[in-house]
């Protein structure tokens, strides 16, 4: 009861083909296809960027040292 049979995964294909028809089907399948590809694209980006320098401990990324509207305070934890 547990494991399906091969004739119980045809009917359950045959039932999904006739519900949706083979032209959204492969419509689906495109689209999820390019998701997955841009999804691997942006995460391939996004590990190997090294055109942007890293911020220095205690300043944000694009302000430089000189900006002087910036407060650099340190946190300290309650006792």
């Amino acid at each position: 009861m547990g494991s399906f049979s091969i004739w119980h995964w045809l009917i359950v294909l045959a039932i999904v083909v006739l519900v949706f028809g083979t032209k959204k089907l492969k419509n689906i399948g495109s689209d999820l296809g390019g998701a997955v590809k841009g999804f691997k694209d942006g995460v391939k980006d996004g590990s190997t960027s090294t055109d942007t320098p890293a911020a220095a401990p205690g300043q944000v990324a694009g302000q430089t040292a000189t900006d002087k509207a910036t407060i650099d305070v340190e946190a300290k934890q309650k006792s």
